[in-house]
């Protein structure tokens, strides 16, 4: 059995990520589960910059286990990109989903629909047990609506509305197995999945 830490605690994310790669004789363990202490600082400005930093210090807390990180975020073009690397903190490093999508709204009361355009991206790295990487990149194009729509996903999900559904619903309007079709991560995770495969 092939352990593959992941550096992260997110419930969804495990989900998504072990349903994608579901390589036989594969396992995914969050680092709680391993009881695993690992949180460093990701101070980097990119996404593959903070997901690497991530990556590298499971494996290395971990000594030396298959690990795998993800960056993620949403980046606004009237915005110049942000929130960018620091979606889930763009209120303030405590905000909460809501906080985030409020301000983000008051940043664009005054843009037009047109110039509303925004993609969800998501850099995943993974680092085997000999150290090797492999990279992968997904987005999924969108625009930012007015006022929240849908109960579920999380984060921006009530407020983006992908060009794949042709404006008739949200992120969170649709079901998990649905959203993983189409978004960033999903998109990003089938890529890895190709590249592990021609090593298999």
């Amino acid at each position: 059995m092939k352990t593959v830490i992941l550096a992260t605690n997110n419930a969804h994310k495990v989900s998504e990520i072990s349903n994608a790669l579901d390589f036989p004789g594969w396992e995914f363990k969050t680092l709680r589960q391993m009881g695993i202490e690992s949180d460093p600082e990701e101070d980097a400005d990119t996404f593959l910059g903070n997901a690497r930093i991530k990556a590298l210090a499971a494996h290395e807390a971990s000594g030396g286990m298959a690990a795998l990180a993800d960056d993620s975020g949403l980046a606004v073009d009237a915005l110049g990109g942000a929130p960018g690397v620091y979606s889930s903190r763009y209120a303030g490093e405590d905000a909460t989903d809501q906080d985030n999508n409020d301000k983000l709204l008051v940043e664009l009361a005054d843009v037009a629909d047109a110039d509303r355009t925004a993609r969800f991206v998501c850099t995943l790295v993974f680092i085997d047990e000999d150290g090797s990487e492999q990279t992968a990149h997904g987005t999924v194009e969108g625009r930012i609506g007015y006022a929240p729509q849908g109960e579920g996903g999380f984060g921006y999900d009530p407020l983006f509305w992908p060009d794949v559904f042709e404006g008739t619903c949200t992120l969170a309007e649709v079901p998990q197995a649905r959203k993983n079709e189409v978004s960033h991560r999903g998109n990003a995770l089938r890529e890895l999945r190709a590249k592990l495969e021609q090593g298999l």
